[in-house]
C-alpha cells in the first residue's frame, strides 16, 4: 500500500489478500490548526452597590433566549440541533435550518426556537417520524465484490447493510459508497454530522486504492494522470500512483492510486478514458483507516483514538 498514517490496531497481514507495497511521493494530509485557548480578562466595576443579580426563570420557564434552564431539572438535557444529528438524519447546522423551517416538532408541538433544550422523556419528531437520539456509532467494513452500497434495494439485491446485520442496536449508514464491482473500505455511523464533513469536497479525505488493469501501465499514462486529464464532469488528477510490488516482483498491471475526489466512479473512468480495463478496485485506505486484521466481508467498531481522528479531519 502507499505508506500512510495507520490509524487502526496494528496486528498480522490479512491472509487472503495479497501483500503488495508501493513507494509514495506524497506526505501526510493537512489539518486546519486549532487556535491556542485563551482567558478572558476580568471586568472592573466602580466602587458602589452590588448590581442586583438577575432573577432567574422558575422551574419549567424558559430564558429570554427561549431554551431551558440549566437546573437539577435540566439534568440531561440536550440541544435540539445535537438531538437530530445524533438521530443520524443531518449535521447541526442542517438541522438548524429544519428547526428554523418549522420542520421539527417536540412533543406535538413545532419549535423554532435556537438553542432549545430536549428533556428525557421529550418526543422529537421530523417528517412525520419519531427521532431517537442514540449512542454515535462507528464501524469499518471491508466490503466484497457482489455487493451495493444502499440501505435497501427494491430489486432485492444485496447490499452492505446484511454484512452490517446484528452489529449494534442503533441505525446506522454508510459513509459515501463503493460500486457493486469494487472492493475494500467502507465507513458506517450514525454520526451525520461527521457523515456529512467526510463526503463533502472541501473535506479532501484521501483515499488510496489497488487497481488491477487488464494491462501493463506505462510511465506516459502515469503521467498524465498526475497532470490530470479531462473527464465528461471536468478535468482530474491524482494524486499519487504506483506500481504495485506483489512479494519481490514489480507487476505493471497492478498500481497503486491515491486520490481525495469523492466522485463517481471516478478511478473507473480515469484509467477507461486512457484506453485501460479495470479488471479489479480495492479500497484500501480510507481517511487513515486500513485493512489490518479486516478479513473480507468482515467489519469491526473503531477505536476512539481512529474516531478522535476523524473528527480532526
Amino acid at each position: 500500500m502507499i505508506q500512510k498514517k495507520d490509524n487502526s490496531r496494528p496486528s498480522k497481514e490479512n491472509k487472503d489478500e495479497k501483500k503488495t507495497s508501493y513507494t509514495s511521493r506524497t506526505g501526510k494530509p493537512s489539518r486546519t490548526s486549532r487556535p491556542s485557548d485563551t482567558r478572558a480578562s476580568r471586568s472592573t466595576r466602580p466602587a458602589g452597590r452590588k448590581p442586583a443579580a438577575p432573577q432567574k426563570p422558575r422551574d419549567g420557564q424558559r430564558d429570554r433566549s427561549g431554551a431551558k434552564p440549566s437546573s437539577k431539572h435540566a439534568e440531561g438535557a440536550i440541544r435540539l440541533n445535537k438531538y437530530i444529528a445524533h438521530a443520524g438524519i443531518c449535521s447541526r447546522r442542517e438541522a438548524d435550518e429544519l428547526i428554523a423551517a418549522g420542520s421539527v416538532k417536540v412533543n406535538g408541538k413545532v419549535v423554532t426556537e435556537m438553542g432549545y433544550q430536549v428533556m428525557p422523556g421529550d418526543e422529537v419528531q421530523y417528517g412525520g417520524e419519531k427521532l431517537r437520539s442514540e449512542r454515535l456509532r462507528y464501524f469499518l467494513l471491508n466490503k466484497p465484490k457482489g455487493f451495493i452500497t444502499t440501505t435497501d434495494d427494491p430489486q432485492e439485491r444485496r447490499t452492505v447493510m446484511m454484512l452490517m446485520d446484528g452489529c449494534c442496536a442503533e441505525r446506522i449508514y454508510p459513509v459515501g459508497r463503493l460500486d457493486r464491482a469494487t472492493t475494500g473500505l467502507l465507513l458506517f455511523t450514525n454520526d451525520g454530522e461527521l457523515a456529512k464533513r467526510l463526503t463533502h469536497p472541501s473535506t479532501q479525505v484521501y483515499k488510496i486504492y489497488q487497481v488491477e488493469l487488464n494491462k501493463p501501465v506505462t510511465k506516459e499514462d502515469m503521467k498524465r494522470l498526475l497532470e490530470g486529464i479531462e473527464l465528461e464532469d471536468g478535468p482530474m488528477h491524482v494524486d499519487d500512483i504506483q506500481y504495485a510490488a506483489v512479494g519481490k516482483t514489480i507487476d505493471k498491471r497492478i498500481v497503486g492510486v491515491e486520490l481525495h475526489s469523492g466522485r463517481n466512479r471516478i478511478v473507473r473512468r480515469l484509467f477507461e478514458a486512457l484506453g485501460y480495463e479495470v479488471h479489479k478496485l480495492d479500497r484500501t485506505t480510507f481517511a487513515g483507516l486500513t485493512k489490518k486484521d479486516l478479513p473480507r466481508g468482515r467489519w469491526r467498531e473503531l477505536t476512539e483514538k481512529e474516531v478522535g481522528f476523524l473528527k480532526m479531519i
